[in-house]
C-alpha cells in the first residue's frame, strides 16, 4: 500500500508539479504527517524531492527527473490498449491503428475484460472534424460560421484548442478573439469552418485546464423534475432520463426525481416521446413548458 501511494505521489509530482502537502493527503486519503514521512522516504530511495514554505508553497520533484520508462505492466498496458481502441472507434486516424499494434505486443495478450466502443461518435461530420484538428495541431485561427442556442447565426474568428465530447455531442474549446475568452462551439451548430492562415495571438493554458475553470465559475445549471410514472414507464424513464425512484405505489406506479440542463433539448424530447406514461408534478414552468410544446405539436396536425 505505501510502495503505491509513494509511486503515486511521484507521478502526481512529476505530472502536476508542485502540490501542496494538504492536497496530496487529501488525494491520498492520508494524514498530512504520513505525506511528510512518504517524502523522507522518497529522498532516501533518490527521488530528488524538493519543498517551498508559505502559502504558495509545496512540494515538487527537481528538473531532470525522469521516471524509469519500463513502469508498466501488462496489465497497465492492457488497459492503455482498451482505452485506445476505444478512441479508434470514435475517430479515424492511421497514427492510432499503429499505436494499437505497439500495445498489443507489449500487453501479451492480457484481456482487461473491457471493450468501449464508441462508434456512434463519427455521426459528427469527419471533414469538418479534421479541418479542426489540423487548426489545433498548426495553432492557427479558424473562421466558422455558426448558429447559437437562440438561433442568431453569424461568423467567428476563434484560436481553437481542443475537440471535446461531452453532454453527447462533440465541441470545440476555442478562444473567441472577439469575446476575448474561451467558449464552447457546438459542431452541430457550425456551417464549415476554414483556416485563415492566421496564428494565434496568445499563448494559452493546456485545454483540459482551461476547460475544468470555465467549469467551475460557470456550471450548468440543473433543474430537479419531479414526475409520476406509469409502471410500463418505469424501466425507460430510469434508461433514458436516469430516473431516481423516490416513492413506489401498490398499483406499480412511481415517484422519480430527474436531473436535467434546461438549455439542451434532449430530455424535453423524451418526456414528449413518453406520452402519458411519465407526468411532470413540478416545478410548475416545466410543467407549462411540456403543455406548449404538446399543444404546439397538435396545432401543427391539426391544420387541414
Amino acid at each position: 500500500m505505501k510502495r503505491d501511494r509513494l509511486y503515486g505521489i511521484t507521478l502526481h509530482l512529476l505530472n502536476h508539479g508542485k502540490t501542496s502537502g494538504a492536497y496530496l493527503a487529501k488525494k491520498f486519503e492520508v494524514s498530512t504527517r504520513t505525506i511528510q514521512r512518504d517524502m523522507d522516504a522518497l529522498c532516501r530511495a533518490g527521488v530528488p524531492v524538493a519543498a517551498e514554505t508559505g502559502a504558495a508553497g509545496g512540494y515538487y520533484l527537481k528538473e531532470n527527473f525522469r521516471m524509469d520508462a519500463q513502469t508498466a505492466t501488462r496489465s497497465d498496458y492492457s488497459h492503455m490498449l482498451t482505452a485506445l481502441k476505444g478512441y479508434s472507434t470514435a475517430l479515424e486516424n492511421p497514427e492510432t491503428a499503429e499505436l494499437i499494434e505497439k500495445l498489443a505486443a507489449l500487453a501479451h495478450n492480457e484481456d482487461s475484460g473491457i471493450i468501449l466502443d464508441f462508434s456512434v461518435l463519427r455521426e459528427a461530420d469527419n471533414r469538418l472534424i479534421q479541418t479542426l484538428k489540423t487548426a489545433i495541431s498548426k495553432k492557427q485561427a479558424l473562421r466558422l460560421g455558426y448558429t447559437n442556442a437562440e438561433n442568431l447565426s453569424r461568423e467567428h474568428v476563434v484560436e481553437p484548442l481542443a475537440l471535446v465530447y461531452q453532454w453527447y455531442a462533440w465541441y470545440l474549446l476555442a478562444y473567441s478573439r472577439e469575446k476575448l475568452d474561451y467558449r464552447l462551439y457546438k459542431l452541430a451548430r457550425m456551417a464549415g469552418a476554414e483556416l485563415t492562415g492566421q496564428e494565434f495571438t496568445r499563448t494559452h493554458a493546456p485545454a483540459e485546464t482551461i476547460l475544468r475553470e470555465n467549469r467551475r465559475r460557470a456550471p450548468r445549471a440543473v433543474t430537479e423534475i419531479s414526475v409520476r410514472c406509469r409502471p410500463d414507464a418505469r424501466a425507460k424513464a430510469i434508461e433514458y432520463l436516469n430516473g431516481t425512484i423516490v416513492a413506489e405505489y401498490p398499483d406499480g406506479e412511481c415517484d422519480m426525481t430527474l436531473r436535467v440542463i434546461e438549455s439542451e433539448h434532449l430530455w424535453l424530447g423524451t418526456l414528449l416521446a413518453l406520452g402519458d406514461g411519465v407526468k411532470v408534478m413540478a416545478p410548475e414552468h416545466i410543467r407549462r413548458r411540456l403543455i406548449q410544446a404538446a399543444g404546439d405539436i397538435l396545432s401543427m396536425y391539426a391544420e387541414p
